[in-house]
């Protein structure tokens, strides 16, 4: 795999609604690496309109925080509430 350039996460653009990182590729469109997989230690990011990759040169201490993650909170409320309905019914039958 060959790197385009080394870019500096200070000389990207941060979208704070989708936690994404991007930079302009020579293609027109842009370079993007998300918050999170840069929170796993990913340095690449991927241009999706060509084939052109840019290595993210960043400390991971000073990335911004992930935010909590709610999905997981709503799925565990709701297999609780599935768990408490199977249990009225089959002490019911």
């Amino acid at each position: 795999m060959s790197i385009y350039e080394e870019v500096e996460i200070e000389d990207m653009f941060f979208d704070e609604e989708q936690l994404v990182y991007t930079y302009p590729c020579p293609c027109g469109d842009k370079f993007r690496i998300t918050l999170e997989e840069l929170h796993d230690g990913e340095d690449i990011a991927k241009c999706p309109s060509c084939t052109l990759r840019i290595m993210v040169i960043y400390e991971e201490a000073d990335l911004p925080e992930l935010p909590e993650d709610d999905d997981e909170d709503v799925e565990e409320e709701e297999t609780n509430e599935i768990t408490q309905q199977l249990q009225s019914v089959s002490v019911k039958g």
